[in-house]
């Protein structure tokens, strides 16, 4: 809206031409829902004691875990609300991108925040079951994904392309059938918000690797979108060119300027937990934007942390039912290493590192080695 505002008034107001550049407005958006959550979260905790909105603890969690009852929940919501406004007030409203990543955000956020409300109201971890929160995802997931491969939100020449890191995007294509890509863009987002919401198990562990996996997207979106004099910066990384994924970067600041601000209330001991409404919606938030940056393939390499935390599960059920037995003392990983002993800021902390590395390497593939 104060994109659209400046650039109407740009001769007008001096200096208001600035605000046409996506690293200006990536900037303030990422400042803008820094400081929307820094105001609103306290006010938010304490409404959410009021209305004893704690969180639930699973009864055959760490022991460690039952002095986190009654921690107020459902700071997803908070997160979702300054990445929004952050988003209208600083993006081109005009770009389909932008919109449809919104849907994902907000609809996956509906899901998890029944979810939550349905847990909270029963007072017992069996909230939305499996496949009704799968299924939502899937409905949500698939139009925007339809949406994205079947309209002018990207270039027809690039629509139906992979992009595998280690290729030059020009010189290897790698063509989908559109049912195959779409099947393969709702498999994408389904997997990146359920694994965020695996990770969500100690605080602060989720949003970390979410805030570094945002300005990591931040940077390769800005590079997909992104024309400086002449010069075509995704052409010289040879990444797949997709005009308007500047505004993309923009969102990606968003998030992970919220993410921050939430960061300081969600970190040990946490004041406020994230909830399955933070954890879908970020997950799917991540997932789509590297649909529409066509860097889906890096994801599990940027989001590596929620790779591990997704892949422990699976094993994990997986052998039991086979076997009986289990190869973790408990499953996702992060708590195999809390039954160990680990302190739990110790576990977060180094979480955190890997999944920095992981950033790195990942920007690495996509960016260099191309």
């Amino acid at each position: 809206m104060l994109f659209h505002l400046f650039n109407h008034f740009r001769e007008a107001i001096p200096g208001a031409n600035i605000f046409r550049y996506v690293s200006t407005r990536l900037g303030l958006a990422t400042l803008t829902s820094l400081l929307i959550t820094f105001a609103v979260a306290p006010w938010f905790i304490r409404r959410a004691r009021a209305h004893q909105l704690g969180e639930v603890i699973r009864d055959d969690g760490p022991a460690t875990h039952a002095a986190k009852s009654g921690t107020p929940t459902m700071g997803g919501a908070l997160i979702i609300m300054a990445l929004v406004a952050a988003t209208l007030l600083w993006c081109d409203l005009r770009s389909t991108l932008v919109w449809l990543t919104l849907l994902v955000t907000v609809g996956f956020g509906a899901i998890g925040f029944y979810d939550d409300y349905l847990k909270l109201t029963r007072k017992n971890k069996k909230g939305l079951s499996g496949r009704l929160k799968l299924l939502g995802q899937f409905v949500i997931g698939g139009v925007a994904v339809a949406w994205l491969f079947t309209s002018d939100a990207l270039p027809l020449d690039v629509r139906l392309r992979l992009a595998p890191p280690l290729l030059n995007f020009d010189r290897f294509p790698v063509v989908l059938p559109l049912g195959v890509y779409i099947a393969f863009g709702i498999f994408v987002l389904l997997a990146e918000s359920n694994s965020v919401n695996l990770t969500d198990g100690l605080d602060g562990l989720a949003i970390g690797p979410v805030i570094i996996c945002s300005f990591t997207f931040l940077l390769l979106a800005y590079a997909a979108g992104t024309t400086l004099r002449n010069f075509n910066i995704a052409e010289y990384l040879g990444m797949a060119p997709v005009p308007g994924a500047g505004e993309l970067a923009i969102f990606c600041g968003a998030m992970g300027g919220a993410g921050i601000g939430f960061l300081w209330f969600n970190t040990h001991p946490a004041q406020v937990f994230m909830g399955d409404v933070g954890a879908l919606a970020l997950g799917g938030a991540l997932g789509f934007v590297a649909l529409a940056t066509k860097t889906e393939l890096s994801l599990p390499i940027i989001g590596g942390v929620f790779v591990l935390e997704a892949v422990s599960d699976i094993i994990q059920v997986g052998y039991y039912k086979r076997t009986k037995k289990r190869i973790f003392l408990m499953a996702p990983i992060h708590h195999h290493f809390e039954k160990l002993g680990w302190p739990e800021s110790r576990i977060v902390v180094r979480f955190w590192i890997v999944s920095f590395a992981c950033a790195i390497l990942g920007l690495i593939l996509t960016l260099k080695v191309r």
